[in-house]
């Protein structure tokens, strides 16, 4: 069943793409243009806003398809450790960036003599991460090349829809309360325009952490007020601890975990994620253990 689902989502991605193709088919290569993304994009929080503004709860891992390897990783990790001082200026890795604090600034670089669109350019508002996705067709660097948090990225046009492959990401994070993706994980974009709507759908692909891809949206809003102002970050000393110690939970001793399934009623197993927590089908199996909990 689960996979029935998953081949419904991939026909949708690619209805979406058919849908912005244009009426004659543009050539691949350098020379295709696809729509003009360039401008200043407002993000809109109508898509998961308490999970993306104020932040995710702690053991929530809900609709995320992890492994036991992910959830060891989250159930250890606290809070605190983003006091450190090595940790306070990190920026949002490029698979996570859109969904924060993501006023964001698209253009293109154009080659003089041909007028052909080297690569796209985006900042972001939080931590002004800049990232370059090539478009002149050269190729991913390989494994051992340096790893970045915007990794490497390179784009092409399907119809109107550009698709931006990257690789060579640092370890970073899928939700903002542990949750892990390895320095192997690698990313599909898509950016679809739709008027002053930009659209973002997004696969994260890890061997490591997931046992599935994971598929989520992101939009904007043109503005062409938009000032994204400086970020400047300044490392400072937050807690007071002995050198060397870094905030964490040993396996089996975060207090912290039931409260999530607690406060909504829901079974512990649930809280605990799997890519069949993903799927429509699951709340069966939600209602299943209800029913034999007696509530």
């Amino acid at each position: 069943m689960r996979k029935s689902v998953y081949r419904t989502t991939v026909a949708c991605v690619a209805l979406m793409a058919a849908m912005a193709a244009p009426r004659q088919a543009s050539a691949q290569g350098p020379q295709a243009r696809g729509v003009d993304l360039s401008g200043e994009w407002a993000p809109r929080f109508h898509e998961d806003q308490p999970e993306r503004i104020p932040g995710p709860e702690i053991g929530d891992y809900l609709g995320l398809p992890i492994n036991a390897a992910a959830r060891l990783h989250a159930d250890s990790w606290d809070a605190s450790l983003l006091t450190l001082p090595e940790h306070q200026c990190k920026p949002h890795p490029a698979d996570y960036s859109p969904r924060g604090p993501a006023n964001l600034r698209l253009w293109k670089e154009i080659d003089t003599a041909s007028q052909n669109i080297i690569a796209w350019h985006t900042h972001i508002s939080w931590q002004a991460p800049e990232r370059t996705i090539w478009m002149d067709g050269r190729p991913h660097p390989p494994d051992y090349a340096a790893h970045t948090w915007q990794g490497f990225s390179t784009g092409r046009w399907e119809g109107d829809m550009l698709t931006v492959t990257t690789t060579h990401f640092k370890l970073g994070w899928i939700r903002r309360n542990g949750v892990p993706r390895s320095d192997a994980g690698t990313l599909v974009e898509h950016f679809l325009r739709h008027g002053n709507v930009l659209t973002l759908v997004s696969w994260i692909n890890d061997p490591v952490y997931l046992d599935e891809p994971f598929v989520r949206t992101t939009n904007w809003e043109l503005d062409p007020h938009q000032n994204i102002a400086p970020y400047p970050c300044q490392i400072v000393v937050e807690v007071d601890r002995p050198q060397g110690v870094v905030p964490h939970h040993l396996p089996g001793t975060n207090n912290f975990l039931n409260e999530f399934p607690v406060k909504y009623n829901l079974p512990a197993e649930a809280a605990r994620g799997g890519a069949e927590t993903m799927y429509p089908e699951y709340q069966l199996k939600l209602q299943a253990m209800q029913k034999a909990a007696g509530k």
